[in-house]
């Protein structure tokens, strides 16, 4: 419910803070007081249009604070949870109106989009006036109000999974015989690719190995001389490696008698016997690296020209043409085994659309039902509100050719204003004073169901009195036992039944220079006066504020 309503310069409202309770409040006042811009700036903080205009004349920005206690699992908590945003409980929807014409928005002091405070400002608050084209005048809600009246949003909930469930069996079978159809077109290229590709066998990094493979051969061919000279001075016929050892050995002979002679020498030559015989070693397999065969090298020529040339057709890095040949033959599989696949997507398909259908059907029926007694409660409010005449009606129509997330089904309220008119759709047939009554009595059955926490009624009563306005009253009045009821009104009737009387008036200041909308909370005493201010009009006599003090008492008794 709305909790409180702040007000910062908008239009002749400089500064106002109002605390709401809950069931029934009234705003009154005489005509100019500020009733409509109250409701245009409680709109703008529900993310309804920003206008410059409503900025107050000399103010920078004007500002619209909206405090709602929310209950735990609202649909207004879930567009918070989706956002990303905080839900405390408590949800403060800000609305910032700059004098250029641009506009910030925010929940719970956190920036927001236009679009997500009006979708929780939706969530929280429905607004209803005889010229008002939100709300039950849009026919795209009418169906979720019969869910909610029927009690059907379960159903409707499985519906919806069923409905997912259909599209992504079809999608699966549209997509596979897309690839059917693709693969058969192309069928003759595909299988001698395929072949091509399976002949030749790439593998993953094989061009970059035969590459270096070809670069050390064609390098070593050119070394592989000077190799062998240095390997014959080393280790063959001239090595001085035997020479050295013949030395080693008679001086170790000699080692006994003068150690300090022979052994540093010995352990040097030794030293260096060694080092030859390692540099033999690496000269040795560079030899072995260094050689080649002339066929392997052309061999690895032709490899890379086939690779090569086989990117160039087929328009692959060479690296690819390994995951492309398992893509030819997977497509040459399609072909091959598509039809097994298809026939088994058709029969999933078909299941699924089976479910949906029967599932959709059943729903159909439960919402023909349902609009029949819907039909039922909403026309036997229609006679105490003038309205004995009119013929309210659910239309239905079911199309299975036209299916849809929430079923087979559109719904479209339509009424019938006398006998032997022709009926239409509810915003096209019913006059403005007409319409505001048949949402009345719509509201009023559905009130435990299918709707907003706070309801709104903007002037509803225009044109009526006596005991349609008392109807009117005490339908309000009802509707308030179950959601927050506001009501704009010239009533005073509908005025008498409130649980909590709002007086908007337009106070003069600075000496009469400029002026300022008021609102002030009346008691009793003040009540009654601004009653019989509605019942008697300027002068207020001694009966009519009899009359008022007998509205008020029949409106408790």
């Amino acid at each position: 419910m709305l909790a409180r309503l702040s007000i910062r310069d908008i239009v002749l409202i400089e500064r106002l803070d109002i605390e709401f309770s809950r069931g029934l409040a009234v705003l009154t006042g005489e005509t100019g007081a500020g009733k409509s811009i109250l409701l245009d700036a409680f709109a703008l903080a529900l993310g309804g249009r920003g206008d410059a205009g409503l900025v107050r004349h000399g103010a920078e920005q004007g500002q619209v604070t909206a405090t709602f206690d929310v209950p735990k699992g609202h649909p207004a908590t879930r567009i918070l949870s989706e956002n990303g945003l905080d839900d405390t409980g408590e949800m403060i929807l800000r609305r910032v109106q700059l004098a250029d014409g641009r506009t910030r928005a925010f929940i719970n002091d956190q920036s927001i989009s236009v679009q997500t405070l009006k979708a929780v400002g939706a969530a929280l608050v429905e607004i209803h006036g005889q010229h008002d084209e939100r709300a039950l005048v849009d026919a795209s809600t009418h169906r979720q109000l019969l869910d909610a009246f029927a009690g059907l949003e379960k159903e409707v909930a499985a519906l919806e999974t069923l409905w997912e469930a259909r599209r992504t069996a079809n999608q699966a079978l549209d997509e596979h015989r897309a690839s059917m159809e693709r693969a058969a077109r192309e069928a003759d290229y595909l299988r001698h690719a395929a072949d091509e590709l399976k002949a030749l066998k790439p593998k993953d990094g094989e061009e970059t190995a035969l590459a270096e493979r070809r670069t050390t051969m064609m390098q070593g061919e050119k070394i592989a001389s000077d190799l062998r000279e240095a390997q014959e001075a080393v280790g063959g016929h001239n090595s001085p490696v035997p020479a050295l050892a013949a030395a080693v050995r008679r001086l170790e002979r000699r080692a006994a008698n003068s150690p300090a002679l022979v052994e540093p020498a010995v352990k040097a030559i030794d030293i260096a016997i060694n080092a030859l015989e390692e540099a033999d070693q690496h000269l040795s397999a560079a030899l072995v690296a260094a050689d080649f065969d002339p066929a392997e090298l052309e061999r690895i020529e032709e490899r890379l020209f086939a690779l090569r040339a086989a990117s160039r057709k087929y328009s692959t890095p060479v690296d690819g043409l390994a995951a492309l040949a398992a893509k030819f033959v997977s497509d040459v599989a399609l072909i091959d085994a598509g039809a097994d696949r298809l026939k088994k997507l058709e029969v999933a398909a078909a299941e699924a659309d089976q479910r949906y259908g029967a599932a959709a059907a059943k729903l159909s029926a439960a919402r023909a039902k349902s609009a029949e007694k819907l039909n039922k409660a909403v026309n036997a409010e229609l006679a105490p509100l003038k309205l004995e005449r009119a013929k309210f009606m659910t239309q239905v129509d079911t199309d299975a050719k036209s299916p849809g997330p929430q079923g087979i089904d559109r719904v479209e309220f339509w009424v019938q204003t006398n006998p032997g008119t022709k009926p239409g759709p509810l915003m096209k047939v019913a006059s403005g004073g007409e319409l505001s009554r048949f949402l009345l009595a719509l509201k009023v059955v559905l009130s435990d169901r299918g709707s907003a926490p706070t309801l709104v009624f903007d002037e509803i009563d225009t044109g009526v009195g006596g005991a349609v306005a008392d109807a009117i009253g005490a339908r309000l009045s009802r509707l308030a036992g179950q959601v927050q009821v506001m009501a704009v009104t010239h009533a005073p009737q509908v005025a008498a039944r409130a649980n909590q009387h709002l007086l908007i008036s337009k106070d003069a200041l600075d000496k009469g220079k400029r002026v300022a909308t008021r609102v002030n909370a009346l008691a009793a005493d003040h009540r009654r006066e601004e009653i019989a201010r509605m019942l008697a009009g300027a002068e207020i006599t001694a009966e009519a504020r009899a009359a008022a003090e007998r509205l008020l008492r029949a409106a408790t008794a």
